[in-house]
């Protein structure tokens, strides 16, 4: 056992430095509209990059036992807006099917009011979601962190998992 955590917490090293470092793919979905950065170490395994919605997500590997029935994933969604009234009602449509997730409970520590932070189960296993919203030009976009609670996972992949979460944040906060 103790060897898997060390394992881990060079698995975690070593994704951290690569985001410092600016080991980062980048993406871009609404025809370059939105673009992003995640992280190399974070695989794509499902995209949309036609029609209305597109979306993509990563999965950040974990070597927990809890990583055999839940992934911890990332999700950058984009949808059309025709206007700021529009993305308000999809933010809204988006924040209340939330609360019908099993074992919903609020969380709180939202950054600030684009920030909806909460956690529910899923196949068993309490996860924590963080949900970001942006209106960039006429697209909404919604960044979808979901990961294991920290009792299920080493501190310090929750703290790699949470840096890289923020960092795509960032990058599509400050471009297209």
């Amino acid at each position: 056992m103790r060897r898997l955590s060390c394992l881990s917490g060079i698995v975690t090293v070593v994704s951290l430095l690569a985001c410092a470092n600016g080991w980062a793919a980048s993406y871009q979905l609404a025809d370059g509209r939105v673009r992003f950065q995640a992280p190399d170490s974070w695989p794509q395994i499902m995209m949309q990059a036609s029609g209305n919605p597109q979306f993509m997500a990563f999965e950040v590997p974990d070597s927990f036992p809890v990583g055999q029935r839940v992934l911890a994933r990332v999700t950058v969604t984009v949808e059309h807006m025709a206007d700021v009234d529009a993305f308000k009602r999809w933010v809204n449509q988006r924040v209340q099917r939330s609360h019908h997730l099993p074992g919903y409970q609020a969380a709180g520590g939202g950054m600030d009011s684009s920030t909806v932070r909460y956690k529910a189960m899923e196949s068993g296993v309490p996860m924590r979601y963080s949900e970001r919203y942006f209106l960039k030009g006429h697209d909404g976009v919604q960044l979808r962190c979901l990961r294991p609670e920290q009792s299920q996972v080493d501190a310090a992949w929750v703290a790699g998992f949470d840096r890289g979460c923020e960092a795509i944040g960032a990058s599509l906060q400050g471009n297209g």
